[in-house]
């Protein structure tokens, strides 16, 4: 694992940590609150998780999913403030140390985006994380992969 790649996780760990006590503090009466508990815990798991998930790839295709993955789930994350307060949340204020931490995981996430090698992929057949000029029809990176489209 990379320097910025453990560091990307840690920080994803911290925010799941500071999302975990916050969203503790919604009563467990209150069935929207707990319902957005999920979302929010489930966002902030993935921040880790997708991390972790491609530790151990290299390639372009995978580590792009995994940071879309990410970033709509940090992008989530980061607006969670407004349903919290639309449903009363009592705490809603907590959750600016959450909007600061996500502040910095994207800052280590731009770093972390540049370490990927674009030119060590298979062609995604769906076209949405080739590197640039490659095509879903363009080449894969080995021969003996299968067909996808069949």
């Amino acid at each position: 694992m990379t320097k910025i790649h453990e560091q990307l996780y840690h920080k994803g760990r911290e925010i799941f940590d500071v999302v975990k006590r916050i969203s503790d503090l919604i009563p467990e009466d209150d069935t929207p609150l707990q319902s957005v508990k999920e979302f929010m815990q489930s966002d902030a798991l993935l921040l880790s998780v997708k991390v972790k998930g491609v530790e151990e790839t290299d390639l372009y295709d995978l580590n792009m999913e995994a940071a879309t993955i990410i970033r709509k789930a940090a992008r989530d994350l980061m607006i969670q403030n407004h349903t919290l307060k639309m449903f009363g949340f009592k705490y809603v204020d907590y959750f600016d140390i959450v909007r600061e931490l996500i502040e910095e995981y994207r800052l280590l996430f731009i770093q972390w985006v540049t370490t990927f090698d674009p030119w060590n992929y298979v062609t995604d057949r769906w076209g949405l994380f080739n590197p640039p000029g490659v095509g879903p029809n363009g080449p894969y990176s080995g021969e003996d992969l299968p067909d996808l489209d069949g």
